[in-house]
């Protein structure tokens, strides 16, 4: 069974246009690893300064080694004081 990641990252403010160029920065390597099936990126309509990527892994290793590529540090790097609040949800499809 596939691992969903739910993941939600809330820019300061301030910040919306650099961390908007941040993930969309991590898209395509992110989507090139042999194990993701979907990695998309999405603003909130009602909240601008509220991205959620949806995510889909082949199981929880696939994730692991995503969060350890250089691409995926990077990222933590760059949107590092720029965010107020990063929440990951992983789900399993229930049917």
């Amino acid at each position: 069974m596939t691992l969903i990641v739910v993941a939600t990252i809330d820019a300061l403010p301030d910040h919306i246009d650099a961390v908007r160029a941040a993930l969309e920065t991590v898209v395509p390597p992110s989507r090139a690893e042999k194990d993701c099936l979907r990695y998309e990126l999405h603003v909130d309509n009602k909240i601008p300064t509220r991205f959620i990527m949806l995510e889909e892994w082949t199981d929880k290793a696939a994730l692991t080694a995503h969060d350890n590529t250089p691409h995926f540090k990077a990222l933590g790097a760059a949107v590092a004081g720029k965010v107020s609040k990063v929440d990951v949800a992983e789900l399993s499809k229930l049917k």
